[in-house]
């Protein structure tokens, strides 16, 4: 197992209504994963009850081979939309899409226990690209060098998570560069990919949430994308994967919303 906070150590032409990014704060100071497991499922029918309209009983929510939630009865002039939901300490978070692919991922940065910072990074050489350790390697220090890694992270968790693939995709296919953190493009084996959007949220700066100590942040990224990326089994549950430039782009270019916060009491009061 990985240590707290740290990510997972892979073994292997209707008028668009907005979309909604919702986190949810659980009441509980650690969740089990059953409960974070209930709450997603209330976030995924919750928000599709909101965005759509459609009633909870009418609703039905199933998972790829690979694990992607997907919603099956979709309404006919949005059978793209699409969420994608991520948890990490008190939060759990879903966002979604009506024609972009949508992948959610929140970390959060923590120092880790029981070795250096450096030690920690080395467990993740292999995911990462050269010019991403790079940069992180000219980081001021051992937090900012966390930080730096936990972003690249959460972005290829993002990605992969967009495009409906599981634990086999290979981060390091993935090459993200950026302007201070702004303008991020992703380069796919090499090639940049103009079809992908990113953005980087810190949740626990939002909202006017508790402070978190700098070890302690929670990070979040929202990829959107191009359904032709999709990999096969949850481009099947798409209707709409060839799509027209100009409203593919009208659609990427779409301002992210901030998340909206949320407790597990307010959600239950639908």
């Amino acid at each position: 197992t990985s240590p707290a906070g740290a990510p997972p150590r892979r073994s292997s032409k209707p008028r668009l209504p907005s979309c909604r990014r919702t986190t949810a704060m659980p009441s509980f100071v650690k969740e089990e994963d059953r409960k974070r497991a209930l709450l997603s499922r209330l976030l995924q029918y919750s928000l599709v009850h909101r965005v759509l309209g459609i009633p909870f009983h009418q609703i039905h929510i199933y998972r790829t081979t690979e694990g992607k939630p997907y919603l099956e009865n979709g309404p006919p002039a949005f059978k793209n939309f699409n969420f994608n939901t991520s948890h990490q300490g008190d939060y759990v978070g879903i966002a979604s899409e009506l024609l972009c692919l949508v992948g959610l991922d929140i970390v959060c940065i923590s120092k880790p226990q029981g070795e250096t910072t450096v030690e920690f990074l080395k467990n993740f050489s292999s995911y990462l690209t050269g010019h991403e350790w790079n940069c992180i390697g000219r980081a001021a220090g051992s937090i900012e060098m966390l930080t730096e890694f936990y972003r690249y992270w959460c972005l290829k968790e993002a990605f992969v998570k967009a495009v409906g693939a599981g634990v086999g995709f290979g981060l390091h296919r993935l090459e993200f560069h950026h302007v201070e953190w702004s303008n991020i493009s992703v380069y796919i084996d090499g090639i940049e990919s103009r079809k992908w959007r990113f953005c980087l949220f810190k949740l626990d700066e939002m909202h006017l949430v508790t402070y978190l100590p700098l070890q302690m942040q929670l990070q979040a990224s929202i990829a959107k994308g191009h359904p032709e990326d999709a990999i096969h089994s949850f481009k099947t549950t798409l209707s709409n994967v060839v799509v027209e430039e100009e409203e593919f782009y009208a659609a990427l270019e779409i301002p992210e919303e901030t998340f909206t916060l949320q407790t597990v009491e307010q959600l239950t009061q639908l």
